[in-house]
């Protein structure tokens, strides 16, 4: 009978690429979502918006009366399939919010929470909590193979910095969602995803679309002063994406705790916007300095072995590959062959 999926934050970057790994062409399943298009567009799902397995609304999740429709339409369809399966995706995610608590506390917390009570009344199965990386604020890294799930936390507070406020935000609902699992009323995980980046982001905020769109449109790139030192794994959306898939079909993962997915492709970000450059055909990039950004710690380095060792999970998009296919995407082949 297949699954029936439902998806908040659909067209966002983590949303599209779950539709495309979810509806392969022999796929029984069907997804329901939907999306207020704060940071996407509905051009992110444009070759799967006519397949009949996939139904989109253009709803907001903090909108009560929208999400009442979305919540009767899976029970309505929920019999016609094996199990129903939530997906947390909507989140504001962007750096610039971060500092400012009420523009990431509605949807990142209160939605969030909202979204999981409506999977448990429609009696889904599962429930897949899409938390971040930011939660280990300043303690992010070690060097026996990156901070694990289980390690205690070490997080700036409003002495320091407002930025920390949305890791607070997504470390409850991560919570919620043990509790939840705790209470015996639902089955589902939380995902500590670092440094997702994606070859087609609606908005080119996120550092890797950021230092390419920065080349092709200024001739350089303007990085903040903590650039100089930092360093960071970037993990691509498809191995974020068939991460979440792999957790949500091993059941003996589901036990509300939290699972990092991350690569252990370490670089500075310098080094990445020269190697961004070069592969552009920029010989002599500008790199210019400007700003600085609080409580931001040098490095990013995630244990990933809970994950690969409860299920067969592993990246496959490496960071040269991946930046070829942003560099694809964000310049044609016509303009960089001139």
């Amino acid at each position: 009978m297949g699954k029936l999926y439902a998806i908040s934050g659909v067209t966002g970057m983590t949303g599209n690429e779950l539709v495309r790994q979810i509806l392969t062409e022999d796929s029984r399943d069907r997804i329901l979502g939907f999306d207020n298009f704060y940071a996407s567009s509905i051009d992110t799902v444009s070759d799967r918006i006519d397949d009949e397995r996939f139904e989109f609304f253009e709803y907001d999740l903090n909108n009560k009366e929208q999400m009442l429709d979305f919540e009767n339409r899976v029970r309505s369809a929920s019999p016609k399939y094996d199990e129903v399966i939530y997906i947390n995706c909507a989140a504001v995610v962007h750096t610039e919010h971060f500092y400012h608590v009420y523009e990431t506390f509605e949807t990142n917390v209160e939605g969030m929470n909202e979204f999981l009570q409506q999977a448990i009344r429609v009696g889904a199965g599962k429930f897949i909590n899409c938390s971040t990386s930011e939660v280990y604020s300043m303690n992010s890294w070690n060097e026996n193979g990156g901070v694990k799930e289980s390690d205690y936390l070490t997080m700036a507070v409003a002495e320091h910095s407002q930025r920390t406020s949305y890791a607070t935000g997504k470390l409850l609902t991560e919570f919620f969602m043990k509790d939840a699992v705790d209470e015996g009323r639902i089955r589902g995980c939380s995902i500590r995803f670092a440094n997702v980046y994606s070859k087609d982001e609606r908005y080119p905020k996120h550092i890797i679309p950021y230092i390419i769109n920065s080349f092709r449109d200024e001739g350089k790139v303007v990085l903040l002063e903590n650039s100089r030192k930092n360093r960071r794994t970037f993990l691509n959306n498809y191995d974020s994406c068939s991460a979440v898939l792999a957790l949500a079909s091993t059941d003996t993962a589901l036990d509300g705790t939290v699972y990092n997915v991350a690569t252990d492709e370490e670089i500075s970000i310098i080094d990445l916007a020269t190697l961004c450059a070069k592969k552009m055909g920029i010989t002599e990039p500008v790199i210019e300095f400007e700003g600085y950004r609080e409580s931001d710690p040098e490095r990013r380095l995630l244990s990933t072995e809970k994950i690969r060792t409860r299920t067969s999970w592993r990246p496959v998009v490496g960071l040269d590959k991946g930046l070829d296919e942003c560099i694809s995407n964000y310049i044609p082949r016509v303009s960089r062959d001139l």
